[in-house]
């Protein structure tokens, strides 16, 4: 299934991301025991790294397309998988890390504020990448009668849309467009082409109060269902539309 995502974008990330209450440990012996235990189940995730901001990560040598990592920041726990020949290979890689953030890192289901699984598709365009959104996705809509005025340029079309998918609105569905245009961009006409438009889908729980929180069970539900709207309205709402509007101006 992600093959098939990849056919319409240049990069499909996999990400799951644990919200926290409370800070993550700081102990030198705790980030290298969780760490070293994701290396001995992901051999080739071998790069440990402390970032400026303070996050700490562990990843692979990037070696063509495919690529993983897994960070610690203060408040948050990330993993990404980057163009995997199968989703059930970024699955394998997420479920390690709840599976552990428990009884290594002592985040408990009071701790957790949230749990995202987010899918991320990357479309490389060297020109306005707002122009494209605004085509793609608006359509005839209000927001674009605006481009019917005189000289007018679309410079700030980032689409970011939240619906709850339960009564209780604990679980949601996201989409966001990230266009990465410059002014500086457009008023010139110089395009450096060097980073993509971003489309973002998020599948995210909050913790019931009244229960226990079971983070790998609603891992799977959040898993299945992002996959679902993925197929149904994701990927022939958002995803071909952007990707045809592209193909569109590069011929």
């Amino acid at each position: 299934m992600s093959k098939s995502y990849s056919s319409l974008c240049d990069d499909f990330y996999v990400d799951m991301y644990v919200n926290t209450k409370l800070d993550l440990p700081k102990e030198r012996d705790t980030i290298l025991a969780f760490f070293e235990r994701i290396q001995r189940q992901f051999p080739a995730m071998g790069n440990f790294s402390r970032k400026e901001t303070g996050e700490y990560c562990l990843e692979e040598e990037r070696e063509g397309d495919r690529f993983r990592w897994v960070t610690l920041e203060v408040d948050r726990i990330g993993s990404t998988c980057i163009n995997p020949t199968r989703l059930q290979d970024a699955y394998e890689l997420h479920s390690l890390v709840l599976e552990l953030a428990p009884y290594m890192l002592g985040v408990s289901h009071l701790d957790m504020t949230s749990l995202d699984v987010t899918f991320t598709m990357d479309f490389d365009y060297q020109g306005n990448h707002d122009e494209v959104v605004a085509e793609a996705l608006f359509g005839s809509t209000a927001f674009t009668s605006l481009l019917d005025l005189p000289n007018t340029t679309p410079i700030g079309f980032s689409p970011n849309v939240i619906v709850a998918l339960t009564e209780d609105c604990r679980t949601q569905a996201r989409i966001a467009v990230e266009p990465r245009t410059s002014v500086y961009e457009v008023r010139h006409e110089r395009y450096k082409g060097d980073e993509a438009i971003s489309l973002y889908f998020t599948i995210r729980r909050y913790p019931d109060p009244q229960g226990k929180f079971d983070a790998p069970a609603s891992f799977v539900r959040q898993c299945r269902i992002a996959e679902e709207i993925m197929v149904e309205r994701i990927i022939p709402c958002f995803a071909k539309p952007l990707s045809n509007a592209i193909a569109q101006r590069r011929k």
